[in-house]
């Protein structure tokens, strides 16, 4: 493994310039469309980098997995999870981020590029408010650029395709028995996860 491209002069001249479609696409802030897109997203990975890394971390929700403050910012409630709070820390270290927006059955995903802050303001966080919870964090979202991405990805995998079979993957309980070397009760673990899940979802 030593042919690796070293600069952007090299990468430019592998790949060529890039297509009208793939630069007329980019808007500063949300635009009608782009609205209604984001709007129908229930699910979005969120990307973030920090001092140790960078971070992928899947959000999802009932409706609209963002809220819009106004065209150039967004807001999404940080609700409950594990308390690594892996993304947080990247965004108050360091906060820039990456929106990956998914449309169930859509072979296309929009992608919002940007700069976070979490906010505890009692008043936006009122305003995600869900069978009496509330999120203990707000993550605002300055945009920077939002495009839509090229579908061959998501067509290449079939994601949407599922013929009702899949392969015999581990359960997370199979996994953290393995991480500690049987000594964590995965089986239990798996077992009383939905139960769990479904009284902590918010």
């Amino acid at each position: 493994m030593t042919h690796y491209i070293e600069d952007i002069a090299a990468l430019e001249a592998l790949y060529g310039t890039p297509g009208e479609a793939s630069l007329v696409k980019v808007a500063a802030r949300m635009t009608p469309l782009y609205r209604d897109w984001i709007m129908a997203s229930k699910l979005c990975v969120l990307t973030t980098v920090g001092p140790d890394g960078t971070d992928g971390s899947p959000r999802g929700d009932d409706g609209p997995v963002v809220l819009e403050l106004n065209p150039q910012t967004l807001a999404m409630p940080d609700w409950r999870g594990n308390n690594r709070m892996d993304s947080l820390r990247n965004i108050v270290a360091d906060g820039r981020l990456s929106l990956m927006f998914i449309v169930a059955g859509s072979n296309n995903v929009v992608r919002v590029n940007g700069t976070g802050r979490v906010s505890v303001d009692p008043d936006l966080i009122a305003k995600f408010e869900r069978k009496g919870q509330m999120p203990r964090s707000v993550i605002v979202i300055q945009i920077s650029e939002i495009y839509t991405q090229c579908a061959r990805a998501l067509l290449r995998s079939g994601i949407w395709q599922w013929d009702g079979q899949n392969p015999e993957l581990p359960t997370v309980g199979d996994i953290l028995k393995e991480m500690t070397s049987g000594s964590f009760d995965g089986e239990t673990y798996d077992a009383e996860w939905a139960g769990r899940a479904s009284k902590t979802m918010w």
